[in-house]
């Protein structure tokens, strides 16, 4: 079961939340959040937010064990942006951009087991 949590318009910008979100992608769902605790940036206290929500949302909506939770999906894309205006020297402006990011978590309920690989075909030419 896959359960899903979202911040959107959040006031930073993606390249600075995708090196916090790429410590604690495919972990589970506690070890993320004490990693994200002892990590100092700006970004990880949102994205902990974030994966707080997803396991939230697990252990009410869906009856899932929080123990048994891992992130499957943290994704993190570009929002809108406000083009703003500095002053500058001798009259002009000049022009700067304050971004924004989305935030996605996808939290994997059940630990699945790994495929197992499928046999391989062999067509052995008897050569003569």
């Amino acid at each position: 079961m896959e359960v899903k949590a979202s911040a959107k318009g959040v006031r930073i910008s993606p390249r600075k939340v995708e090196v916090v979100a790429a410590l604690v992608r495919g972990r589970t769902v506690q070890d993320a959040l004490t990693i994200l605790e002892h990590t100092p940036r700006r970004s990880a206290l949102t994205v902990s937010k974030v994966i707080k929500s997803a396991k939230a949302n697990a252990e009410n909506n869906y009856n899932l064990k929080p123990d048994t939770l891992s992130l499957s999906l943290i994704s993190v894309t570009p929002g809108p942006r406000l083009k703003r205006y500095r002053p500058a020297a001798h009259g002009r402006a000049l022009p700067y951009q304050r971004k924004s990011s989305h935030i996605f978590v996808s939290v994997i309920g059940e630990k699945r087991a790994p495929k197992k690989p499928a046999a391989a075909k062999t067509n052995k030419k008897e050569s003569k």
